[in-house]
């Protein structure tokens, strides 16, 4: 994967959409109750755009 995803946790509120679409890559961490890049070579890059583009806070970008 040439592109890696990049949460922003200034923006991201900890809503768990990222989460719910894209399982593998995204979780919240129990600190901060925001979300974080866990593995994202476990989701297709589709299913990492789709998290991208329904984030509420549009937190997450490709890096």
């Amino acid at each position: 994967m040439a592109k890696r995803p990049v949460v922003d946790e200034e923006k991201c509120t900890g809503c768990g959409t990222c989460e719910a679409i894209a399982e593998g890559c995204f979780q919240l961490n129990e600190e901060t109750e925001k979300a974080m890049v866990k593995d994202p070579c476990t989701s297709s890059e589709d299913e990492i755009q789709e998290a991208i583009d329904t984030c509420p806070e549009e937190a997450i970008s490709w890096a």
